[in-house]
């Protein structure tokens, strides 16, 4: 499990998970490291927490390779690039998201970083305060055979809304469904 920045949800964080986690988001809490902490936050400590538990052996890759999601000057710049370009932002909350939202069971969703698609679904998440939880199906992740399993077939991104039962594939769906539940119609 894991939580990204999202100021609107943030100080909902705090009760949760403590201060320490809420103002270093995003973290993980990873059940397998029984050495240390199991809680991890901050982009760079999670980064290479994960290659040095999961990761190959440092000889079998090019550390280089990593700048993109390394050179914290690389990824803001490209994130706000899409950003703008699409017009959205997440900084602020959507004025019409319902106030309840931050009180809503966490979503999930199935979701590969790398894809296009994904990411209009979690900005939509962060700016209806919506908590949510990222499920990574990544290259080689068992979650792909877990998706399968549940349900017969491999496409992202997934979401799962435990509080309508709504299951759903197709990103540009996924955004009108949220839009059409989690935001308050003007009458």
């Amino acid at each position: 499990a894991g939580f990204a920045f999202n100021p609107n949800i943030q100080p909902e964080c705090r009760p949760c998970f403590g201060a320490d986690i809420a103002d270093n988001l995003p973290y993980i809490d990873d059940p397998n490291n029984v050495v240390g902490h199991r809680r991890i936050s901050g982009d760079d400590d999670i980064i290479e927490h994960l290659l040095e538990k999961y990761g190959p052996p440092p000889t079998e890759y090019d550390r280089k390779a990593l700048w993109p999601i390394t050179f914290e000057e690389f990824s803001l710049a490209t994130s706000q690039l899409a950003i703008m370009l699409r017009g959205t932002t997440t900084q602020q909350q959507q004025a019409n998201a319902r106030p309840d939202n931050a009180n809503m069971k966490p979503l999930e969703l199935w979701a590969y970083e790398c894809s296009p698609f994904v990411r209009p679904v979690k900005e939509k998440l962060s700016s209806l305060g919506l908590p949510h939880v990222i499920v990574s199906c990544s290259r080689g992740s068992r979650n792909r055979d877990r998706m399968v399993e549940r349900t017969g077939r491999f496409h992202l991104p997934y979401l799962v809304d435990g509080n309508t039962g709504i299951e759903m594939f197709e990103g540009a769906e996924i955004v009108d469904y949220l839009e059409a539940v989690y935001t308050v119609k003007e009458e």
